[in-house]
């Protein structure tokens, strides 16, 4: 059987199963906690650190999306200090590329937009980075523009965990890190690609899109689940 902890995060009573994260616990009992890279139905990575807690006794922030519960637990998931980080790395988020929302074909409907209007982002402090980044429409159907790409690695894990190709993965370091696929080469030469398009489903923001798509077109993702990742969540008790 189960071992069920109980522990408070901010300042709420709530339990969780042995083995669960602090942001899966959270979400349960509906407190939210921001992230970009997480995604019910596939392995988490905290590549984002938007989800960072505190936790009584310890110096450090944790990313709730690793941080599995302990009995007696006590979090803090929302302080001013949480909000400041978080709104540090939202604006990272943003000059580390070159988003320009209004003509990037997520406008509206996109996750860093609505981060960045929750967490009251209005200007950016920091200096645009403005790197050189390139654009692959090589395949038929999909593209992927490196400007608005955000690492989050949606698309890696997705390839990787559901559709089982393990298209995409990750090359070089620091500003230069880019996912690619099949080490390097362009996506319409992909051997491995099935053109699926869940890679493009999952993208938080406009860096994966299908061509034809018109500046700010279509609607918002079913968050938290789309159609077959239910199903796979469901598979693995999520």
């Amino acid at each position: 059987m189960s071992t069920v902890h109980t522990l408070r995060i901010d300042g709420k009573d709530v339990a969780g199963s042995d083995g669960a994260t602090i942001l899966e616990v959270a979400r349960e009992n509906g407190i939210d906690i921001p992230t970009m890279c997480h995604l019910d139905g596939i392995s988490d990575r905290g590549a984002c650190r938007l989800c960072m807690v505190e936790i009584a006794g310890s110096p450090k922030l944790a990313p709730a999306c690793m941080t599995r519960v302990a009995e007696g637990m006590e979090v803090t998931a929302h302080s001013e200090r949480l909000l400041e980080y978080r709104r540090a790395i939202t604006e990272m988020l943003f000059v580390e590329r070159n988003h320009v929302c209004a003509v990037c074909v997520a406008n509206n409907h996109c996750e860093l937009q609505d981060l960045a209007e929750d967490l009251g982002v209005t200007h950016f402090d920091l200096p645009r980075i403005n790197p050189k980044v390139e654009v692959d429409a090589s395949h038929p159907l999909f593209a992927i523009d490196h400007n608005r790409c955000i690492l989050c690695l949606r698309c890696v894990r997705v390839c990787d965990e559901i559709e089982g190709a393990h298209t995409w993965d990750i090359m070089h370091r620091g500003l230069d890190t880019r996912v690619q696929t099949d080490m390097g080469l362009a996506w319409g030469d992909s051997p491995t690609c099935t053109s699926c398009g869940k890679c493009v489903q999952v993208c938080p923001t406009g860096a994966l899109f299908e061509k034809g798509r018109a500046v700010a077109r279509g609607t918002r993702r079913p968050r938290p689940f789309l159609p077959w990742m239910r199903v796979v969540a469901e598979e693995r008790g999520l």
